[in-house]
């Protein structure tokens, strides 16, 4: 299996055209099994991975994962992630903002939520809502109280990148790795997996009319992201475009980028050094008498 993570990364600088991303692309696998094997084996190496972080307790991870309904996101992160210890890595789901929150800056409620270092942290979805899904709809703007804040819609979305790329090149600097995704849907996919979601019982409680509501506004979704892609993906803080038709194939893509990453801080086991290895032997002794 051959994966290149650079073939999925926006480079800092790059001007988006989402349509010159292709949303599917050859398996990496050639039948379920070969799947299976692949994404074990990228599991396994995660997990050997996770414990070095915590060991070393030098960095964090922080995985941000965006898409459009029915991309993939849950899917990707139960699957790559399933053999990560629980203790080590920690979930965070973003939906409408509470009245609390709404009291704040647009990156308290998840600046609250980064990763200790040692750690891995995801979000499922993320501060990034502020410049896609408010974008879209700018009414949700207006919810927020700015002081000053434009009731026409024509914001400077400027200003929020500005203030997403400062708390990211922040955040590297003290020692946290961000990686994020964009599982790159077709529209057409989506219609599928959505009348997947109604025809099948078990996938009924995932669909809601609010989806075909906002599938409305597609195009206006994808010029969303083409700013955001452009404007936010820099070397400490890349984003990757990942072809999200199929999803096995989008799950190793994803591992094998996430991989890269890990293997990239060349992270070791802390050394034992003179001190404290006489004081090993000493209790090594106490308990063989």
């Amino acid at each position: 299996m051959t994966i290149n993570s650079k073939d999925f990364l926006v480079g800092e600088g790059d001007k988006v055209k989402l349509r010159k991303w292709p949303t599917k692309i050859e398996p990496v696998y050639k039948s379920k099994n070969q799947y299976q094997t692949f994404l074990r084996e990228h599991v396994a190496q995660l997990s050997a991975q996770q414990q070095l972080l915590y060991s070393s307790n030098r960095y964090a991870i922080l995985l941000i994962f965006q898409g459009m309904d029915s991309a993939g996101k849950d899917g990707v992160i139960k699957h790559v992630m399933s053999g990560v210890n629980p203790q080590g890595c920690q979930v965070f789901s973003y939906k409408h903002p509470s009245p609390t929150e709404l009291q704040h800056d647009f990156l308290w409620r998840t600046t609250r939520d980064l990763p200790e270092r040692g750690r891995i942290g995801i979000f499922n979805r993320s501060y990034y809502e502020e410049v896609l899904i408010v974008r879209v709809h700018p009414e949700i703007l207006r919810s927020e109280g700015i002081p000053d804040a434009p009731l026409d819609g024509k914001t400077d979305w400027r200003e929020r990148y500005h203030s997403i790329v400062d708390l990211e090149n922040h955040l590297y600097r003290n020692g946290t790795r961000i990686i994020k995704f964009f599982l790159h849907l077709s529209e057409e996919e989506q219609r599928k997996r959505f009348l997947d979601r109604i025809d099948e019982p078990a996938k009924n409680w995932k669909f809601s009319l609010a989806d075909i509501a906002e599938r409305k506004f597609w195009k206006q979704y994808m010029l969303a992201y083409e700013a955001c892609l452009s404007a936010t993906s820099t070397k400490t803080a890349p984003w990757y475009v990942v072809p999200a038709d199929d999803k096995e194939n989008a799950r190793l893509i994803v591992s094998q980028i996430i991989l890269d990453t890990f293997k990239a801080l060349k992270i070791r086991y802390p050394k034992t050094d003179t001190k404290r290895r006489q004081e090993l032997l000493s209790i090594r002794k106490q308990l063989t008498k």
